[in-house]
């Protein structure tokens, strides 16, 4: 990591203007790690990237510190190329949407990430798919390379840290729960954050709620199968956390499936595993994610994907 360190330094160094992006639809570990470099950037390099997004970012991240720095990608000047853009938490090029051009047209390019990319865009890569959050890297560039922080970095990697790991329950290592904790040494407030985050409308818990109750188990209970029509769609605030919440607390639950009807010929899946993987479902339908968290986007009509998710668990 110090060569990588050494290079990021001195291209930051050299930079007259950066951007910074993420993937569609931010989520919390998105934003906030985009957040939380770009104020080390600045508080160390003393230059002020610019943070972007496309898509929407839910309201339950409305709270989250500095979230007024982040632009629409559309209210963001591209007449000039930026000297340095750096990709956060992305996936694949697909992800970055509209802030692809963006990325394409700097000078040079740099991401971090955690998720496994077999095409990755970056002219320096610092990418560790043992991460169990984007934020988690940031705060291991902070400390290796020394970097003054201050209340709302701290801040910003416990959010990305607590909503990338669902509050810690979908890790593979203690390492996410020592960073926290010297996360919480270092100032971070773990009840005011949560209690921030809980900042959802009435439509998008009711929505959830609903589709928890409609919910359908299969193979003994061992799979529960949450369904989101297009009706209800618009109202899902982020990644229907509340859904794999409720259906987790369920005794023999032991899979949970998460189908959602973005169009009549585009159908959204979020798989999680309580103990056991789910990756590897997502692999087969062409997604991709964590362990025990992971999903995908298939082009197809929802109970015709309801249909193959469900033969892939057959036997799990």
């Amino acid at each position: 990591m110090n060569e990588q360190i050494q290079i990021f330094t001195e291209k930051v160094q050299a930079a007259k203007s950066i951007v910074i992006t993420g993937h569609k639809n931010p989520d919390g570990d998105s934003l906030a790690s985009m957040l939380a470099l770009a104020r080390l950037i600045e508080l160390n390099f003393g230059i002020r990237p610019v943070c972007v997004y496309d898509g929407n970012i839910p309201d339950a991240l409305d709270n989250v510190p500095m979230r007024g720095d982040v632009r629409y990608v559309g209210r963001v000047d591209t007449n000039t190329p930026f000297d340095l853009a750096i990709m956060l938490d992305y996936g694949t090029s697909l992800h970055l949407a509209g802030a692809l051009p963006i990325v394409n047209a700097a000078q040079f390019r740099i991401e971090i990430d955690h998720h496994q990319n077999d095409a990755p865009m970056g002219d320096l890569c610092i990418n560790d798919t043992t991460a169990a959050a984007t934020a988690q890297i940031i705060y291991e560039l902070m400390m290796a390379a020394q970097w003054r922080h201050d209340a709302d970095v701290v801040n910003l990697l416990a959010i990305g840290l607590m909503t990338d790991t669902g509050m810690f329950k979908y890790i593979a290592d203690s390492r996410p729960l020592q960073i926290m904790a010297d996360l919480v040494t270092m100032g971070a407030n773990i009840r005011r954050l949560a209690d921030g985050l809980n900042n959802r409308p009435a439509k998008s818990v009711q929505a959830e709620a609903s589709a928890v109750a409609r919910a359908e188990f299969l193979y003994g209970g061992r799979l529960a199968i949450a369904t989101v029509m297009a009706r209800d769609y618009k109202n899902l605030d982020g990644r229907g956390d509340l859904i794999f919440n409720l259906l987790a607390q369920i005794k023999g639950v032991e899979y949970i499936v998460l189908l959602k009807q973005q169009r009549e010929n585009r159908t959204g899946v979020s798989l999680r595993g309580r103990t056991r993987p789910v990756v590897h479902i997502a692999t087969a339908l062409g997604g991709g994610g964590h362990t025990y968290a992971a999903g995908c986007v298939i082009e197809d009509r929802i109970d015709r994907v309801r249909a193959q998710v469900i033969e892939l668990f057959e036997g799990e």
